[in-house]
């Protein structure tokens, strides 16, 4: 059994579509980050820089209980328990890995300041905006290049996929989708799989995959503010 800390934020999909597309049993607690509940000692202990996802996985290496933060490392963990979405041999598999890390090291965190800084960011930043608009419309054209010439990221479906796809929900990056015809069409073909239409569904009714989070002061605050370094502030004092 899998047990997963998480919430609907495109990281969090991620391992909703894993976890639905390995057919792995798994039970689900809520991490409501606008609630502060990442920076609770018991989820730190298993995510020590308070971000979700992570797992602990009940039946591990050994059989022992295991616990995995980082959606990239627990999204190749599934895969290797599962011998899915992750090829064996040494070339197809580095094909996926080198897309997997695209998705961490730029997907996630470029497309992520376009939408923190074109629509949670509480002063408006002309500077900041225009560049990571101008990033997230560089990466759409990675993408589409890639996806011009090939059906899936790393020749078949698999966990560079799984892990870009959500990011190319309709969040509020100044990008159209309609203007990156191939990236469009990987879109709406994982769209449409049952596994991830499940993987949807996951806490959707706390907080709907792709909309704007709903926030008060408090809640930007302990996503945005002084919460974040205090909190490490307080693991590096213990």
């Amino acid at each position: 059994m899998i047990h997963l800390f998480t919430w609907p934020t495109p990281n969090g999909i991620k391992i909703h579509t894993m976890l639905e597309e390995t057919g792995l049993a798994y039970r689900v607690t809520g991490i409501d980050i606008t609630k502060g509940d990442q920076f609770k000692p018991s989820f730190l202990k298993i995510s020590p820089n308070n971000k979700m996802p992570a797992i602990i996985d009940e039946t591990g290496p050994g059989g022992k209980p295991m616990s995995v933060f980082e959606s990239g490392a627990i999204l190749m963990y599934l895969a290797e328990k599962t011998g899915k979405f992750l090829p064996k041999q040494t070339r197809r598999r580095y094909e996926v890995i080198q897309w997997l890390m695209f998705q961490m090291a730029a997907v996630g965190p470029l497309l992520g300041q376009a939408n923190f800084f074109r629509k949670y960011c509480p002063v408006k930043v002309p500077y900041a905006i225009k560049h990571y608009t101008n990033e997230a419309a560089r990466l759409y054209n990675v993408l589409d290049h890639r996806l011009a010439r090939h059906e899936y990221l790393a020749g078949g479906y698999s966990i560079a996929d799984i892990a870009v796809w959500p990011w190319i929900m309709p969040y509020f990056q100044g990008v159209k989708l309609a203007e990156y015809r191939h990236v469009e069409r990987w879109f709406r073909t994982i769209e449409k799989r049952p596994a991830v239409q499940r993987g949807l569904k996951i806490l959707a009714d706390r907080q709907a995959p792709g909309e704007e989070i709903k926030m008060d002061a408090a809640a930007k605050e302990k996503l945005y503010g002084d919460t974040q370094m205090k909190a490490g502030k307080r693991r590096a004092a213990a």
